[in-house]
């Protein structure tokens, strides 16, 4: 006891001290927490279907709401990439009047998802567009990749998420389509960010030519 009193003021500092590392640490925790749930959640996946004739499904499982500004679907081949932006689509069963276009951008709610058509379709909208056949990459081991750009909560910076899938033409009559990967390549550090932001302007200047 004569030592413990000797040292009071001591071992009381010390005790603050562990005190003071014990709040911190679970500071960080709360804060980790916090941040994880903030952070935007976007998925890209296959529904109906594991082929081609799979609908291409994006969802939000943010806590929050999203706005889908883009949808770009890139053709990786050995030659080169072909990109198209695919947020707006021509209403299947009425092909032949404008007034058949319709856009997927807009908002998405926490845990809702949208269909943007079958990776079928998608995948002839950017041959259409681009004027290629597919006999023409067939032989490529092609790749397609779907990527989404969108605004989050009252951030300024885009998000995005993206995902790979590989592609076999040849495959008949179910035409192989394979993730790359097992989940949705998130797109939320500054980093990414930045590149999801080139990918948006890039789209507006080849609309603006």
């Amino acid at each position: 006891m004569g030592w413990l009193n000797e040292h009071a003021q001591a071992i009381s500092a010390i005790a603050s001290v562990l005190t003071l590392f014990v709040w911190v640490f679970y500071a960080q925790l709360l804060y980790n927490g916090y941040v994880r749930q903030r952070r935007p959640r976007i998925i890209i996946n296959r529904g109906k279907g594991v082929g081609l004739e799979a609908l291409c499904l994006i969802s939000n499982m943010s806590n929050e709401a999203i706005y889908i500004q883009h949808l770009v679907a890139v053709l990786h081949a050995q030659e080169r990439d072909y990109e198209l932006d695919i947020v707006e689509y021509q209403q299947q069963g009425d092909e032949e009047h404008e007034a058949a276009f319709r856009t997927h951008q807009g908002p998405l709610n926490s845990g809702d998802y949208i269909h943007i058509q079958s990776f079928d379709r998608i995948l002839k909208r950017l041959l259409q567009h681009w004027g290629l056949k597919e006999d023409t990459i067939k032989q490529q081991k092609p790749q397609l990749e779907i990527r989404v750009i969108a605004i989050y909560g009252s951030e300024d910076m885009p998000v995005g998420a993206a995902r790979h899938f590989h592609l076999d033409i040849s495959a008949e009559p179910a035409r192989q389509l394979n993730p790359c990967d097992v989940d949705t390549h998130r797109m939320n550090s500054r980093r990414d960010r930045k590149r999801v932001l080139s990918w948006a302007q890039n789209i507006e200047i080849h609309k603006s030519d």
